[in-house]
């Protein structure tokens, strides 16, 4: 699904992260790593929001060459997102999900899932970290994706909404999405079919034995 080859991304002339050789087959993928590992950098480089080295591509579609396409098969959802103050969810949502081609009836059912409706209409400056957690899942299942990329998933929501998120991630996998998470949290496995599990230290990402967790 997603090939990367001699990737390298630097700020400054400082080394980050760097992928030699890593292909991500269908599945969901935890990546592990402390603060600073260099995990958001990749997740960020394979949403295409990075310039960077190397060789990227999703389905055949090269990040470069094929930029539209790429963008509409993979979606993010940032760890700690921050929007325009004078925003609302709804204005962020219907935008992306015109740029993302999403129905309205997947716009309405995701507003209903994450619990957006009591705030969908207030601007952003007044959310908790919560409201806009909740905000930045909902955009990242917007659209048809053939990846979703989740930093962070279950920080800073309720535990009903981590069980929502769940169910998610396992609806869409089901339906062939593809997922790259990541958490300082544990997973419940027995809720989620972790296929792979990395970890990124010393600006690599090494595989680690999903039977260790």
């Amino acid at each position: 699904m997603i090939v990367i080859k001699n990737l390298k991304k630097s700020y400054g002339g400082h080394l980050v992260i760097q992928v030699p050789d890593l292909v991500l087959s269908n599945g969901i993928h935890w990546f592990k790593g402390a603060n600073g590992s260099g995990k958001t950098t990749f997740f960020r480089t394979l949403a295409g929001m990075l310039p960077f080295e190397g060789e990227i591509t999703l389905g055949g579609m090269d990040i470069r060459r094929d930029h539209v396409s790429y963008r509409l098969g993979i979606n993010y959802g940032e760890a700690e997102p921050d929007y325009p103050e004078f925003l609302t969810a709804n204005d962020l949502i219907q935008f992306v999900a015109a740029a993302k081609k999403a129905t309205a009836s997947d716009v309405s059912k995701l507003i209903d899932t994450l619990g957006i409706g009591p705030f969908l209409f207030q601007p952003t400056g007044t959310y908790s970290s919560g409201m806009l957690k909740k905000t930045s899942l909902a955009l990242a299942f917007l659209g048809n994706p053939k990846v979703i990329i989740l930093d962070e998933p279950l920080i800073t929501i309720d535990d009903a909404t981590v069980l929502k998120v769940y169910e998610l991630v396992r609806d869409y996998h089901a339906s062939g999405v593809t997922f790259l998470l990541s958490s300082h949290q544990d997973f419940m496995f027995e809720k989620l079919p972790i296929q792979t599990v990395f970890r990124v230290e010393n600006q690599l990402i090494h595989q680690e034995s999903v039977s260790e967790h």
